[in-house]
């Protein structure tokens, strides 16, 4: 802790310090809770898309192993883009997901099989899904960042900034209470001297 100056400017300038760090103290523990509830939330829907890619391979579980050579997928379908937006939340810029865009390539329904169409439909969805986890996880990533960041904030306000302030207001005040009392007595000492000084005189 940096010593500090027992004047009266110190002891204004201390009471101003703890008036700001009392003040927006409230403001970093609301963005806190904010911030948790939605981390909570993005958990969950991290879970929720797992399950969903968790349950559509098992439904192409049962149509795949109707291929018996290995298809050439990119022939029929491609990302060709990926549509991310800018969100905020808590005042933390995070991406959205908007969806994706395909390239898809009819397959020639007299040269393929006909489980191919629903193979691209299958990809279509779990290449989504997947993407918009990855949002999400990123979305989740940015916001537990921001979390760790407010806590310390919160801690240094709560343990340190806030009772530092008011340690120091004490010691001032104390100081400044010792300086006007000594100051009393001096002052009834000179004019007890002056008074017995005069008699002294007069007599």
């Amino acid at each position: 802790m940096a010593k500090v100056k027992l004047t009266k400017n110190a002891l204004k300038a201390e009471r101003d310090a703890l008036k700001r760090f009392q003040r927006y103290l409230p403001t970093l523990q609301l963005k806190k809770q904010q911030l948790q509830m939605e981390i909570r939330g993005l958990q969950l829907r991290v879970e929720a898309k797992r399950k969903e890619e968790a349950t559509l391979l098992a439904d192409m579980e049962n149509w795949i192993k109707l291929f018996a050579e290995p298809v050439e997928w990119d022939k029929y379908i491609k990302v060709t883009d990926v549509r991310v937006s800018e969100g905020n939340i808590a005042g933390v810029a995070i991406p959205m997901f908007e969806g994706v865009n395909f390239q898809r390539n009819i397959p020639d329904l007299f040269d393929t099989k006909v489980w191919i169409d629903s193979g691209i439909r299958a990809l279509e969805q779990l290449i989504s899904l997947r993407l918009e986890r990855r949002v999400i996880e990123e979305q989740f990533r940015l916001l537990s960042e921001e979390l760790r960041t407010t806590n310390q904030r919160v801690n240094l306000f709560e343990k340190v900034k806030i009772p530092e302030a008011k340690e120091n207001i004490r010691v001032i005040r104390i100081f400044l209470g010792d300086q006007q009392t000594a100051g009393v007595a001096r002052s009834k000492i000179a004019k007890n001297k002056t008074v017995a000084k005069n008699a002294l005189e007069a007599a």
